[in-house]
C-alpha cells in the first residue's frame, strides 16, 4: 500500500540535491526517514497541504533547520541544553531540530491527540532518543512550571506558525529561564509583528526583540526568524 502511494506521489524537487545533505549532514538519515513518513501521509492526515507534497525539503525541513544556529548559539556553555517547541504539529520544527542536535533535550508541546500520536510515531520511526512529547497547552506546561520547583524552564524555546507575537509572547516567553531565547519561524512580516507587540513582549520579560534573515540551503530563498532574549 505504502509502495503504490509513494509511486504516485510527485518526486520532491531537492530529491537527490547536494544542497539537502549540505545542509543536515549527520542528521541527514533520520530526517530522510520523516521526509518519506510526510510524503506518504502527510497531506492525507492532514499534516502538510497537497501543493506542499513536492516541496517537503525546502518548505518544512530545511526551514525548519534555520532555526538550529540559533538554537546552538543559545545553549553554549550550558549543561543543560533544553529546548521546548511550542505547538510542534506536524514537527516544524522541533523534530527537525532534534534530529540535528542529539546532545539537546526537547520537549515538543501539542495539545491535538492526533498530531501527537503522528510526532509519537515519527520519534520511534526516526529514532530519536531526545525527545519527549506532552500533550497540552502551553498554558498549562507554564501553570505547571509555576507550581512545581522541581521542574525547570527552557534554555530555548522555538516555534512555527502558531501564532501572532501579540498571542505567542503570553504562550512562550513564560517558559524560559532567565538568559533563556525565543527562537520563532515567521514571515515576511515579522517586524510589524514585534512592533505590534512591543508592549506585550516587555510585559512577559522579554529584551532585545529583532529579526534575522536565516539561511535554508544554497540558492534557496532565506527564511526569518524573530528573536527574544529572556530578561
Amino acid at each position: 500500500m505504502i509502495d503504490d502511494v509513494s509511486r504516485e506521489t510527485p518526486q520532491d524537487e531537492l530529491e537527490g540535491s547536494h544542497v539537502v545533505r549540505d545542509v543536515l549532514g549527520d542528521a541527514f538519515d533520520k530526517l530522510n526517514v520523516f521526509h518519506v513518513k510526510l510524503r506518504n501521509e502527510g497531506e492525507p492526515r492532514g499534516l502538510i497541504g497537497p501543493r506542499d507534497v513536492s516541496i517537503i525539503w525546502e518548505r518544512h525541513i530545511l526551514n525548519s533547520a534555520a532555526v538550529v544556529p540559533f538554537i546552538v548559539e543559545a545553549t553554549k556553555g550550558q549543561r543543560f541544553k533544553t529546548v521546548a517547541d511550542v505547538g510542534s504539529g506536524g514537527g516544524f520544527p522541533g523534530l527537525v531540530a532534534a534530529a540535528c542536535l542529539p546532545d539537546h533535550h526537547f520537549t515538543l508541546i501539542e495539545p491535538m491527540e492526533r498530531r501527537v500520536e503522528w510526532l509519537d510515531e515519527c520519534v520511534h520511526e526516526m529514532e530519536l532518543d531526545n525527545v519527549e512529547i506532552v500533550r497540552a497547552r502551553s498554558e498549562e506546561v507554564i501553570a505547571r512550571l509555576r507550581k512545581n520547583r522541581d521542574l525547570h524552564p527552557y534554555a530555548v524555546v522555538t516555534c512555527r506558525a502558531v501564532a501572532p507575537l501579540t498571542k505567542l509572547s503570553g504562550w512562550t516567553l513564560p517558559l524560559l529561564k532567565p538568559n533563556g531565547r525565543l527562537v520563532a519561524l515567521k514571515g515576511r512580516s515579522a517586524q510589524a509583528e514585534i512592533d505590534k507587540a512591543a508592549k506585550e513582549i516587555a510585559k512577559r520579560g522579554g529584551v532585545n526583540p529583532r529579526v534575522v534573515e536565516a539561511a535554508v540551503g544554497e540558492g534557496l530563498e532565506p527564511t526569518h526568524v524573530v528573536l527574544i532574549d529572556k530578561r
